[in-house]
């Protein structure tokens, strides 16, 4: 199921927004393609991101997948709980599978992104 709180990147990056901070992690539908979730690597505190950038990697036992920002923004917080115990992205990746939070620098370019419906369409037309 798809949270409806939610906005999401054709990359299947999700983020939420609370007042001018967004939380990022990736989905459900992106977890259960890479499998068991092994390493991860996150951004420093103070990095600058930008819309589709790169901003880590996710290692799973069947690949190494490249992270992308789905705002800009300035790196606040990241899930250092979760660079310890990476298999949280497996098992809640909507909540303790958060990855890293940013302070928005535009917080129209949230509107730009997919809804739930539109993301659950995109997911089912892949799954064909």
């Amino acid at each position: 199921m798809v949270p409806d709180n939610l906005r999401y990147t054709k990359d299947h990056e999700w983020i939420r927004v609370e007042g001018d901070r967004g939380t990022i992690g990736i989905t459900d539908y992106a977890q259960a393609q890479l499998g068991d979730v092994v390493f991860l690597e996150l951004p420093a505190v103070g990095r600058t991101v930008s819309v589709g950038e790169t901003f880590g990697t996710v290692e799973s036992v069947k690949a190494v997948s490249e992270l992308f920002s789905p705002v800009n923004g300035d790196v606040v917080e990241t899930n250092d709980a979760l660079v310890a115990s990476p298999e949280a992205v497996n098992t809640d990746p909507y909540d303790k599978g958060w990855m890293l939070v940013v302070r928005l620098q535009d917080a129209a370019q949230v509107a730009g992104l997919m809804d739930a419906a539109s993301y659950q369409a995109l997911v089912e037309s892949e799954g064909k």
